[in-house]
C-alpha cells in the first residue's frame, strides 16, 4: 500500500523559501542555505560574509560614510540587504530569538555559527580533552573485559 511508505523529509525543498532551522542538523541547513542566498544574490551572500554595504566618501582626504541623503539609487539597492530578513524567516522562534538583536545578517550568522557549530577553540579543546580521555584509559586490575 503506498500510504505506508514514508518519506525520509516530510516537505520538499522550495526555490521560494529558505530551508527551515530548528536547532538541528546545522551543517547541512547552513550549506542549503549558501545555495539558497546564491541562487537569490550573490550580493546577500556578500552582505552574510562580509557585513552590510555602506557607502563612503572622501572628505579633505578622509575616507567616512556617506550620509544616507546623498546616497544614489545604486548605492541604497545595493545597502538593502534581504540577508536579515531570509536569515530570519528560515529560523524556528527560539532561534529567531537568539540572534533578533543582532545588528546586521553577518552578526546573525556569526551567533549561529557558534552556538550551533562552536569556535573552532571549542572544539580544538573538547578534541584534546577527549584524546586525553582516551590515552589514560585503562583496565583496572580486578577489572574483567566485560566490566570495561
Amino acid at each position: 500500500m503506498m500510504s505506508e511508505f514514508k518519506m525520509p523529509f516530510a516537505k520538499g525543498a522550495s526555490i521560494n523559501r529558505p530551508p527551515m532551522f530548528g536547532g538541528f542538523n546545522y551543517a547541512f541547513w547552513k550549506i542549503r542555505m549558501k545555495f539558497f542566498m546564491e541562487s537569490i544574490d550573490m550580493g546577500i551572500c556578500d552582505a552574510v560574509v562580509s557585513g552590510p554595504f555602506i557607502p563612503m566618501q572622501v572628505v579633505k582626504e578622509e575616507t567616512v560614510k556617506k550620509p544616507w541623503s546623498e546616497w544614489n539609487e545604486t548605492e541604497r539597492k545595493k545597502a538593502l540587504s534581504l540577508a536579515k530578513n531570509i536569515i530570519t524567516s528560515a529560523l524556528n522562534m527560539d532561534e529567531f530569538f537568539r540572534v533578533s538583536q543582532c545588528n546586521s545578517a553577518k552578526e546573525m550568522w556569526e551567533v549561529l555559527e557558534v552556538t550551533h557549530k562552536g569556535t573552532d577553540d571549542v572544539k580544538r579543546a573538547r578534541k584534546h580533552s577527549l584524546i586525553q580521555e582516551f590515552e589514560l584509559f585503562r583496565m583496572q586490575s580486578e577489572e574483567s573485559i566485560a566490566d570495561v
